[in-house]
């Protein structure tokens, strides 16, 4: 059977090449779904910074701050 032998190189290179492109659209998949996750993350963190410069920008909440000094304690008699 020479027509057998003949085709069975043909159906090798099909094969293989289908497995190729098989290959190729799952990684594509894969790349996508990990730009999407990429993204979310991005966001999130986009989103995080906005909150942290929208309470800088409100200003402290602390109260009224006295003259007195935390590091030096003042002395009574001078």
């Amino acid at each position: 059977m020479p027509s057998v032998k003949r085709h069975t190189p043909r159906l090798a290179v099909l094969a293989v090449g289908a497995s190729l492109l098989g290959g190729a659209a799952s990684g594509c998949s894969t790349t996508q779904e990990k730009a999407e996750r990429q993204q979310a993350r991005a966001k999130h963190i986009l989103d995080a910074r906005a909150a942290r410069q929208k309470r800088h920008a409100d200003g402290p909440k602390s109260r009224v701050r006295d003259d007195k000094s935390a590091h030096r304690p003042q002395e009574d008699g001078q």
